[in-house]
């Protein structure tokens, strides 16, 4: 009952503005009636309302006018100066909501309510995640118009690069289901987790944790996970994660073959990245007509594709055989402009 009296007394603006406009059409219509009618029998409430509308938003088409002394300066004045007071307070009360909203979204408090979306966790640096959405938004990749939502405990808003990107932010512990339940992880189809600290192994523990979390709540999302330490790996397969990258074993991989063959990191950068243009890097299974790696090098050199070598059970060959058999579930490793006609 104080939760009633209390909105009777006060009521909200969204009840407040709606009723003011009605008791003020109404009293327009039927002001406007009341003195005209005499002088126009042919009158209608639908005249009288279409009037005071008109009058009300400062339009004045002029096809109905008050005539009577009575209805120009006891109706139409008073609703000449409460329309356009009335009409502010509509506008300043619409702008102010749109702003509100728009703030909440930049500063990250706001929910989202996406399918098949990208989830990427935590942000390391800003360079490193527009690359990240660059490569995720490509056209060979997963498209432009696949949604992104980046989640951070510490961003303050979001970067005005990555708000043209038109990605969205969650802000929060990404640990805690409350925070990826805003993300909506739960129908998301992919999930990044970033390493929060570069360089610093124990950031691998929060990794962890996220990672456990996103599984929780969907099993079926694609996860990749970036780690520092190498013998986490083990840890975030277990978690369940789809693919682990282990920073520190590929800067050594990348700071050796450079050594050893200087340029290579080029060729790499160039076939891992899909902004890059040009040819890239695919997996994909193979069909099951073909039964040998040199029947498989034939049908990707119809496709425009070169194969390199196949992936079985998590090993991978490079350039085998001919004559090497092709298993059921295995899955074969091309080079190519675009992706492959068969997967």
């Amino acid at each position: 009952m104080r939760m009633m009296s209390r909105t009777i007394r006060h009521p909200p603006s969204l009840v407040r503005v709606p009723a003011l406009l009605v008791a003020v059409v109404l009293y327009g219509a039927s002001g406007y009636l009341f003195f005209e009618i005499p002088l126009k029998p042919d009158l209608r409430w639908q005249d009288g309302f279409w009037w005071a509308l008109v009058t009300l938003t400062t339009v004045g088409y002029g096809d109905f006018f008050p005539a009577t002394a009575g209805g120009r300066f006891l109706v139409a004045l008073p609703l000449m100066t409460v329309g356009i007071g009335l009409l502010g307070y509509v506008l300043s009360t619409a702008a102010a909501a749109l702003v509100e909203e728009r703030s909440k979204e930049i500063a990250g408090m706001s929910s989202q309510d996406l399918e098949n979306h990208v989830v990427i966790i935590n942000f390391s640096s800003q360079g490193k995640v527009e690359r990240l959405v660059d490569e995720l938004l490509h056209p060979v990749g997963l498209g432009r118009r696949t949604q992104v939502v980046l989640v951070d405990e510490e961003l303050p808003q979001l970067p005005p690069e990555l708000a043209a990107r038109n990605v969205r932010f969650v802000k929060g512990n990404p640990t805690r289901d409350a925070t990826l339940s805003r993300a909506c992880v739960s129908a998301a189809s992919h999930a990044v987790v970033l390493s929060k600290r570069p360089g610093d192994a124990h950031s691998d523990e929060q990794v962890i944790a996220v990672a456990l979390a996103i599984e929780a709540l969907n099993k079926a999302v694609r996860t990749t996970v970036e780690c520092v330490d190498p013998s986490a790996e083990i840890l975030l397969r277990k978690a369940g994660c789809d693919s682990v990258v282990c920073t520190s074993r590929f800067d050594a991989h990348f700071l050796g073959s450079e050594v050893l063959h200087p340029g290579s990191q080029d060729v790499v950068d160039h076939l891992l990245s899909t902004a890059a243009g040009g040819q890239q890097l695919f997996i994909k299974s193979v069909a099951r007509e073909l039964t040998t790696f040199g029947a498989v090098v034939k049908q990707s050199a119809a496709e425009g594709h070169i194969a390199i070598g196949i992936r079985r059970k998590g090993k991978l060959t490079l350039n085998p055989g001919d004559a090497t058999p092709i298993e059921q579930g295995d899955e074969l490793v091309t080079i190519g402009a675009t992706t492959p006609a068969r997967s």
